[in-house]
């Protein structure tokens, strides 16, 4: 695991005690710290005293003293009590990605990598692990995705974090400064969580105004609000675009196809020439990249139809790049699985690209609002759930067709989470004979 002599001697509480959650209380105590731990769950604290903690509640303990509350990113700051709770006692609230940053000088020499955006944040954190891993540095991959960073082993002399930082994450480091921190885009999401879209934005720039003069910024500025931002960085700035990705060179790499691909590999591609890799080495990791579960997943070839599970595109902005990646060939050959629990941004963004759907397939509550905003510029079927919009689909699908689950919406009306839908997608495949 990590840990760092900076939090010998000092108290932190931490406030939810799932796999992050634990892995900081085991860190902190390694460090020597102390630890006030808590959560709702009874075998949670068992676990956290087990592993040498004091358990007690951060929102009815006295807090003063203490160096930190540890919360989850999950923890909505702007309506929880423990904000406020804190605040009184001067107690900054915090994440493990904080903790990560503060425990640094302890750590051999490294590079850190930060990458954000609303779209596209988790194959770019995925595709430049993958090309450095490929071009034989050491290198980590955490933050929002994979093990907690805590978790994990310090890398040798001349390793390299690859961070994936939701805006929940970056809300809640003061000291992470990313030697290349990177923005894939700003379209509108979260927007519970935050004073309008302006605070959103405001999140994501924050990771840029951490970084110190010598450190390096890469904005993809395919998108208004990711150009306001970049406009605003004074020190060492690339800007990239989709653009720039030859769409020659892109036929090359299987699992980066579609115009959000482009957007993806052109911001790893600035970070990975940031870092000292060469042109051969860039170009064999991108060729040999293999796509993430539930981003643009080919999940098996079914009915003579390839069958692609993208099921974390959870908004209409994220599942338009995926439809944009499918043009006719010469006719219409997409067929697309849609709807769930929906995030009130309706399905504008998906619109330009409606002219590549050959069937629209529809499930869950938003069933009908999508029905009725798509009208008649689609073909439609009121499926209801993912297993007869699968078989449906099967049962319409011809040579060369493509159906994708894109849904541009939440599952919690009818999954646990967006993996769960996306792995009964792949098993209701696997069972027609695909995968």
């Amino acid at each position: 695991m990590i840990t760092s002599r900076a939090f010998a001697g000092h108290r932190f509480a931490v406030l939810g005690l799932a796999r992050s959650g634990l892995a900081t209380v085991e860190a902190l105590i390694a460090s020597g710290a102390g630890v006030t731990a808590w959560d709702e769950r009874e075998e949670a604290r068992d676990e956290a005293m087990a592993l040498g903690a004091d358990i007690g509640d951060p929102l009815t303990i006295d807090l003063i003293g203490f160096s930190g509350v540890v919360v989850s990113p999950g923890v909505p700051l702007n309506r929880h009590p423990i904000a406020a709770h804190a605040r009184e006692a001067h107690v900054p609230v915090i994440g493990d990605v904080e903790l990560f940053a503060e425990a640094r000088p302890d750590l051999p020499p490294h590079k850190v990598v930060g990458i954000t955006g609303t779209n596209g944040k988790s194959t770019v954190t995925a595709l430049v692990t993958h090309m450095l891993e490929s071009a034989g540095r050491s290198v980590l991959m955490g933050g929002n995705i994979g093990l907690p960073i805590l978790a994990r082993d310090p890398l040798p002399d001349g390793g390299v974090y690859v961070l994936e930082l939701s805006s929940y994450q970056i809300d809640l480091t003061h000291k992470l400064s990313c030697d290349v921190a990177v923005l894939t885009n700003i379209s509108p999401d979260h927007l519970d969580r935050y004073d309008g879209f302006e605070g959103y934005v405001a999140s994501k720039a924050r990771l840029f105004g951490l970084q110190h003069r010598d450190q390096v910024a890469i904005v993809a500025t395919d998108d208004g609000p990711s150009k306001a931002v970049a406009s605003h960085i004074n020190h060492r700035l690339h800007r990239v675009s989709a653009k720039d990705i030859d769409p020659a060179d892109q036929a090359r790499w299987p699992a980066l196809q579609g115009p959000h691909n482009a957007q993806n590999a052109v911001c790893a591609i600035a970070v990975c020439r940031v870092l000292g890799l060469n042109d051969e080495q860039i170009e064999r990791g991108l060729a040999t990249y293999k796509s993430l579960p539930h981003r643009m997943e080919l999940v098996g070839e079914a009915r003579g139809a390839r069958w692609y599970n993208d099921s974390k595109a959870t908004n209409a902005a994220s599942a338009a790049p995926a439809l944009a990646a499918f043009p006719p060939a010469p006719d219409q050959r997409l067929h697309w699985i849609a709807g769930g629990q929906a995030k009130g941004d309706g399905l504008e963004a998906c619109r330009p690209w409606f002219g590549h759907v050959k069937r629209a397939y529809l499930i869950g509550e938003a069933m009908e609002s999508f029905a009725a905003e798509i009208g008649d510029a689609i073909p439609v079927e009121c499926a209801g759930d993912l297993a007869t919009a699968v078989a449906r689909a099967a049962e319409a699908v011809g040579e060369g067709d493509v159906v994708l689950l894109s849904p541009a919406c939440a599952s919690f009306d009818q999954f646990k989470d967006y993996e769960a839908r996306g792995d009964s997608f792949r098993a209701a495949v696997q069972a027609l004979g695909g995968g």
